[in-house]
């Protein structure tokens, strides 16, 4: 059957978080200077990703430690946002065809209205503690023993849209978590509270020093307000697997199977399982802790380390993968670990497309939409992206 297609299967692999270079408008975001990537390698001592460099990276962008080769084994590019936003959601769903016009509401100034904080307590039958923006692993610090104590519910968001609820496994019981973050569901699908996701962030430990996130995080997201090239592949009977957080951020919609990963190297581990499946359509996966390990924790050395680690699994998974395979690296927005804040940056992020069976390679032109990505999956099944939304495929141009 895949002789009817360029590829059997694709494989769409979003390094969250990894922006190339300040976007066009990064002065709307108040992120002009911004490059994830770029300042990674000027912030470490030595830095080796020779399989993200064999497929064009440095050629990308200029990389301290990381030259350019001569002849990439694949096409890149660089892609610059269309929507307006810079989080997770947005990104993900423009890369699939979605336009988002209407930026997600956000609460990191102010904290959640009184209103809606008073609507939760009284529903859940829990306090509300911290109600503010603020890092996850900080907000335990400061609170945790506090929630532990009086079985308080910390509440907190972040730069993104989203609300966050943290629970200790052993006293406030992950079911009940659960429970209160889909309540917090409910309430915020209101134009006024509505953010992008609630996010479950469950933990253990009992004291300062000792708390730690665990893998049970659960995103309860807003349903896209479109069909995405994940429901054209679904409703053609063509397999859309995810892995990561890529079933969370689509809440389910034009997924057949999913896999939930406890990190970014599991995610791969994942990955390259996968890819020893017999299967026809797209795998798509997220590998979170680029984002929300060193990103936003403005830790750069971590996240070269964490780009290394990538990069490894990534020559593991490259080996395995067929003459019939497409292999395309993007991301869904910038963290720079070494910029103002802790917010993401608007940035352009790369795409890198590479398959055993090209016989060309080299830079295609900068592209205006991350939506490329979607259309130009769909187009390599022969269908056609559903109406309203962006992006034009790139199939033609992977020779």
């Amino acid at each position: 059957m895949w002789k009817e297609y360029r590829y059997k299967r694709i494989f769409v692999i979003v390094v969250d978080s990894l922006g190339v270079g300040e976007a066009p408008d990064a002065a709307d975001f108040d992120d002009v200077g911004s490059n994830t990537l770029g300042h990674i390698a000027e912030s470490v001592t030595q830095f080796s990703i020779p399989n993200l460099q064999k497929l064009g990276i440095a050629n990308l962008l200029p990389l301290k430690h990381v030259s350019p080769v001569h002849r990439p084994l694949g096409y890149y590019a660089k892609l610059t946002e269309a929507s307006l936003g810079k989080d997770t959601m947005t990104g993900h769903w423009e890369i699939m065809g979605l336009h988002v016009t209407t930026p997600f509401q956000t609460f990191t100034e102010t904290g959640f209205p009184p209103e809606l904080i008073a609507e939760l307590e009284r529903r859940t039958g829990k306090r509300v503690i911290g109600n503010k923006s603020a890092s996850g692993t900080e907000i335990l610090e400061e609170l945790a023993e506090e929630e532990i104590a009086t079985g308080a519910m910390i509440v907190y968001t972040s730069a993104d849209s989203v609300l966050q609820i943290c629970g200790n496994e052993e006293t406030f019981d992950l079911q009940e978590l659960y429970r209160c973050c889909e309540i917090a569901r409910e309430l915020t699908m209101k134009d006024e509270w509505k953010v992008g996701r609630i996010i479950a962030r469950p933990y253990v430990g009992k004291r300062r020093g000792e708390f730690k996130r665990t893998s049970n995080r659960h995103d309860y997201a807003l349903k896209p307000f479109g069909k995405t090239a994940l429901d054209v592949l679904k409703d053609n009977g063509l397999d859309v697997i995810s892995v990561g957080k890529i079933k969370d951020i689509f809440d389910g919609e034009g997924i057949t199977q999913a896999y939930k990963s406890k990190s970014s190297v599991h995610g791969m581990e994942q990955t390259i399982e996968i890819a020893d499946r017999d299967f026809t359509g797209l795998c798509f996966v997220n590998l979170v802790d680029f984002d929300a390990l060193w990103g936003h924790r403005r830790d750069p050395i971590g996240y070269a380390g964490e780009l290394e680690a990538f990069d490894e699994k990534l020559g593991i998974l490259m080996e395995k993968l067929r003459d019939e395979d497409l292999l395309i690296i993007t991301a869904d927005h910038g963290t720079d670990p070494t910029f103002k804040g802790t917010d993401h940056t608007r940035e352009k992020v790369p795409f890198l497309a590479w398959s055993k069976s090209m016989k060309g390679s080299g830079l295609l032109p900068e592209q205006e939409s991350f939506a490329v990505t979607g259309a130009t999956v769909a187009d390599n099944f022969g269908l056609t992206m559903p109406e309203n939304t962006i992006g034009s495929s790139l199939l033609s141009e992977l020779n």
